[in-house]
């Protein structure tokens, strides 16, 4: 049983990470100009992108059936640790003050919850 949730519990991890790299591919996608709406949505990055996050979504379902609903919520919030990573390494986004005291609060949420 705690093999099958660690197991799940980095699949989880997992697939949170890589539905960050699809929302990354996304965001990307929309820097560059295209002939028509048409090519905006049907072009190499946003298919792939999207098939990213569909493989992202099945492997969480498959986390889901081994972790407690309530952990898998506080392990999701990683996302946003992931998604600021990305945005001040590839988009050199400015990391605010704001930002920090955000990101250290949701930090020590999943401390808190971890050792609960």
């Amino acid at each position: 049983m705690i093999n099958s949730l660690f197991l799940c519990v980095i699949v989880l991890l997992t697939s949170i990470f890589i539905a960050s790299i699809s929302q990354v591919i996304l965001k990307k996608s929309t820097f560059k100009h295209y002939d028509s709406v048409i090519r905006e949505y049907i072009n190499l990055p946003v298919i792939l992108a999207y098939s990213i996050f569909l493989i992202a979504n099945m492997m969480t379902v498959f986390a889901y059936s081994a972790v407690p609903l309530s952990l898998g919520i506080a392990l999701e919030t990683t996302s946003y640790l992931y998604i600021t990573f990305f945005g001040v390494v590839i988009f050199k986004e400015k990391l605010t003050k704001q930002k920090i005291f955000s990101l250290a609060l949701i930090i020590l949420g999943i401390l808190v919850y971890a050792l609960i």
